[in-house]
């Protein structure tokens, strides 16, 4: 029989959406219990799902200090780091290591190139990701890092020994003739064989859908929800948030819509410490339940805090001096708060949002054409991209009437053929004044950049992803019919 725990009490609290109690056991627990055990690992997910980073951080160091002491164990230990921005010290731990290991292991080696290339630093992550791919070739997530880096020619003797290996991968596991299948499209998109290209997008994303299938029907049916009963008169009824503070700026969009030039934008600004795709908003409003209005009014109705709301901002402001460190404004790019903005805007009453918007059929091949580490399940088919895209502008439309001054749109097409002009309003809408800096952000290589648009954001800003879906027009018939309804 398994002995109760703290953790098991947390659980518990965490189930009655009461997140701060469970905190506090947690805290508890850790402080209680000191010993390294393989235990924590499962203590690291719990504190990372509800987004207490300090927490998560030292419960994989006790992981990765485990006897025996294991490159596994470090490894995940490394890679929770980067995840949670702390790149450096991944890089650190695994410097400390003897060269023979930094060189022997493919693990390392492609986590290696993957901190490489995240600071940009293509030419050292280059080595090390062929260096894994000669090591293990029928490792489509090696291969990917490969294509996220580099632009294939026609006669690219990487592309032939992909071609090569094509058949090789059908025995393969899942995941790698996933990413395998990404990565050949990316080469096949850089020969400008869209026809081949189209049709290894399509061969990975098939594979993908198999693990899980997007539910359109509970996603209409949510967003119809939010947008009934998320109404000014509604939002009037809670009570107000004291929260004053101004440091996070808000950037969302859908993915692919530019969010992470506009983040790049802004980090390169003096007064912004980062930016990052965080999701950490969703886990301080766990509270709230479901996060509809009716789970709003509900914490709000049990809840003992005489600012309950401005309670959630600053469990959230928490989570970002855990990520970031205390001082300077942050750049939240969450691609879901479209699902959140209502409580989001009302937890935070003197921030501000900068909401990219793109041609959807640019967006939408965009979208189909990467590989995305999470689970973004309705990007695995352009019918359901398109039934994605139709709710979220549904959202869009929404929010933006009920909170036109909070909202600045940006429409991605503007921005890169008039970048100039939309920075500085960029920079107004958020308070922040204009430096040179931020009309060149391809220029700040300091900072890692965890997203698809890893190679994109070290360029200088360009009309060159616009018109990017005539290339596979004739392909496109099944986005348009869902998209349009």
């Amino acid at each position: 029989m398994v002995q109760r725990t703290l953790i098991h009490d947390a659980v518990d609290l965490l189930r009655q959406h009461e997140r701060r109690q469970a905190v506090a056991l947690i805290r508890r627990y850790m402080s209680e219990n000191t010993e390294p055990g393989d235990s924590w690992r499962n203590v690291a997910k719990l504190c990372d799902k509800i987004g207490e980073i300090d927490l998560s951080v030292e419960a994989m160091r006790r992981y990765a200090q485990t006897p025996p002491l294991t490159l596994d164990r470090l490894l995940a230990y490394c890679s929770e780091l980067a995840k949670r921005g702390r790149a450096d010290e991944a890089v650190t731990a695994i410097n400390g290591l003897p060269k023979d290991v930094q060189d022997g292991n493919t693990a390392i080696l492609h986590l290696r190139g993957t901190l490489a290339t995240q600071f940009g630093n293509f030419d050292e992550a280059e080595p090390l990701i062929r260096q894994t791919i000669d090591r293990a070739e029928l490792t489509g997530q090696n291969w990917l890092s490969l294509a996220m880096i580099k632009k294939f020619s026609a006669d690219d003797p990487d592309l032939k020994r992909m071609e090569n290996l094509r058949q090789k991968y059908a025995a393969a596991p899942p995941i790698s003739q996933a990413t395998f299948y990404y990565a050949l499209g990316k080469a096949y998109h850089d020969t400008q064989d869209y026809a081949r290209a189209f049709q290894a997008y399509s061969e990975g994303a098939n594979i993908r859908r198999k693990e899980k299938a997007f539910n359109a029907e509970a996603v209409s049916k949510s967003t119809d929800n939010l947008i009934e009963h998320y109404t000014l008169e509604n939002i009037a009824k809670l009570t107000p948030s004291f929260c004053n503070s101004e440091r996070p700026i808000f950037v969302t969009g859908k993915p692919r819509s530019g969010t992470t030039l506009v983040e790049q934008i802004l980090t390169s600004h003096s007064q912004v410490a980062n930016g990052a795709e965080l999701n950490l908003f969703k886990a301080a409003l766990h509270p709230a339940g479901d996060y509809s209005f009716q789970g709003a009014r509900a914490y709000q109705q049990r809840s003992s805090d005489t600012d309950p709301w401005g309670e959630v901002a600053r469990d959230y402001l928490t989570m970002l001096d855990q990520r970031f460190g205390a001082y300077g404004r942050v750049v939240d790019k969450t691609l879901s708060h479209a699902r959140f903005m209502g409580l989001l805007l009302h937890c935070l009453p003197r921030t501000r949002v900068v909401w990219l918007r793109r041609n959807p059929e640019d967006n939408a091949i965009s979208v189909f054409r990467n590989y995305f580490s999470a689970d973004v399940v309705w990007s695995w088919s352009l019918d359901d991209i398109g039934r994605y895209f139709r709710l979220d502008d549904a959202l869009y439309a929404h929010w933006t009437s009920i909170f036109p001054d909070r909202i600045l749109t940006v429409p991605y097409e503007e921005l890169v053929s008039e970048p100039r002009r939309w920075i500085s309003r960029i920079l107004s809408h958020v308070g922040l004044r204009e430096e040179d800096a931020v009309f060149e952000p391809h220029k700040q290589q300091s900072r890692p950049v965890l997203t698809a648009s890893v190679e994109q954001v070290r360029q200088p800003i360009s009309t060159a992803q616009v018109g990017g879906a005539k290339a596979y027009d004739s392909y496109l018939d099944e986005f348009r019919q869902a998209y349009q309804g």
